[in-house]
């Protein structure tokens, strides 16, 4: 879709909202949102926003892979054009002058999508969803902690005052009144999502001290994850103004439990509308089990998708403080020990849970490598292992324990680069390889307390 043929639908909604500037977003492979900020004269009228490609092999910390890891790189860096979605357009209701913000997609100058944008990467899938005549639709739940802020990062994080003048002690699953201790936080976040359309749909605190969790409608998969991606910027952006931190970190505090993003999935019929995992005497269906025998089997070459960082794994940990983050891809009825849950519901809402991505994964990546792996088991007929009855912690742990090995795997999964996109997938695996050494290029706390003197 060419700028010209959005062109008056914006004009429309720019004047509406008397708009005076315009924030043009791409998220990296990270989800940090990058783009530029502009006029919205110009932006009507000046063409299309461009940015480098290379944002997409950029590290967390603004470093980028070594030479050798990046062979098959145009060290060009080629100029991207941004495409505004018209159906991804908000409101920065923070902002002091009207302004809008707009998730793009990338395209290069020849007019070729930009293989390495996430949100390119779950279209692709997508796309072979709708080859099939199948429709994906999902449901996030994301997980997050409200912590004091904290200026020095050698100081461990903790649980913020609330109205009363107290700091969370101790785990207050489904409390009210501990959701209330942030009332006038959430009364604001409820606001800004209101105005920009955000569809959410239930607010819970849940298990570690400081922790909530978000849940939101089921939906096309872009379209959320957008809203998830919108979401973190507006939580964070209402806890500074109440100051404290929103964090999305997978295991923020030690002795906390981690934070999720929970994944529901089921597949419909796009012409009809039924739920094509439901058969007709209203069983799961052949597509559903071969879709969580994909699961299965790829899932853990996936997993660097699901858990990118090296924090990542400090919640997939089995321990007394991992609170009921899975570590395995087993399946089961309403069974929260295992990393592939379905809900007990209607035949029309039978669905899949995939609880194994954190809070601190991109949304567009997750669904897309979730998406690929039940589509790699629909289309291979991989049959699912029987589902779990009882607790699967006895079972250990199917899944790689740091993030070094996991990349390993996730080089060795010819299939899910087939479906990711080759060049893709080793740009991914070249930004975490890098982030991998960064890391251990930090001297730890730990390290300092009990090596220093002692070895």
């Amino acid at each position: 879709m060419s700028n010209r043929q959005e062109t008056p639908a914006l004009n429309d909604w720019f004047t509406q909202n008397g708009i005076t500037e315009v924030e043009s977003l791409v998220t990296d492979l990270t989800g940090i949102l990058k783009g530029k900020i502009m006029p919205a004269g110009k932006y009507l009228n000046g063409g299309r926003p461009r940015l480098p490609d290379s944002i997409f092999i950029q590290t967390v910390t603004g470093g980028y892979p070594d030479d050798e890891d990046i062979r098959f790189w145009n060290p060009a860096e080629r100029d991207m054009e941004l495409v505004p979605d018209p159906n991804a357009v908000y409101l920065v209701p923070w902002a002091e002058d009207p302004t809008a913000q707009i998730i793009h997609d990338c395209y290069y100058l020849t007019g070729e999508p930009v293989d390495l944008s996430p949100r390119h990467v779950l279209k692709r899938v997508l796309d072979l969803y709708a080859a099939r005549g199948w429709k994906p639709v999902v449901a996030p739940e994301v997980e997050f902690y409200l912590v004091k802020t904290n200026t020095d990062s050698d100081y461990p994080l903790e649980p913020p005052i609330g109205r009363t003048g107290r700091q969370e002690s101790s785990r207050q699953s489904f409390s009210i009144d501990a959701v209330n201790e942030f009332d006038p936080l959430f009364e604001e976040m409820y606001d800004y999502c209101e105005a920009m359309n955000l569809d959410l749909d239930t607010l819970i605190h849940e298990e570690g001290a400081g922790q909530m969790e978000v849940n939101f409608q089921h939906g096309d998969p872009v379209m959320l994850a957008d809203q998830v991606v919108m979401f973190k910027r507006v939580l964070r952006e209402t806890a500074l103004r109440h100051g404290m931190y929103a964090t999305f970190m997978a295991k923020p505090m030690a002795t906390e439990p981690g934070s999720s993003m929970h994944i529901h999935q089921s597949l419909v019929d796009p012409d009809s509308g039924d739920n094509l995992f439901a058969g007709e005497d209203g069983q799961p269906s052949r597509l559903f089990h071969h879709f969580i025998g994909g699961l299965q089997r790829y899932l853990p070459a996936a997993l660097p998708l699901l858990a990118p960082n090296v924090n990542s794994y400090r919640r997939l940990m089995r321990s007394d403080h991992s609170g009921s983050a899975p570590v395995n891809v087993e399946w089961g009825m309403d069974n929260r020990t295992v990393g592939l849950r379905v809900p007990v519901s209607s035949p029309s809402a039978t669905r899949v849970e995939n609880r194994l991505a954190g809070a601190d994964a991109n949304p567009y990546l997750v669904m897309a490598a979730s998406l690929a792996c039940g589509y790699l088991g629909m289309l291979g007929q991989i049959e699912a292992r029987p589902p779990m009855v009882g607790s699967a912690w006895a079972g250990g742990s199917k899944l790689a324990d740091d993030i070094g090995p996991a990349l390993d795997m996730l080089r060795e999964c010819s299939e899910l680069a087939g479906i990711l996109g080759e060049r893709f997938t080793n740009s991914y695996l070249a930004v975490k390889r890098a982030e991998h050494r960064a890391y251990f290029q930090v001297i730890s706390s730990w390290e300092r307390e009990h090596l220093l003197l002692r070895v």
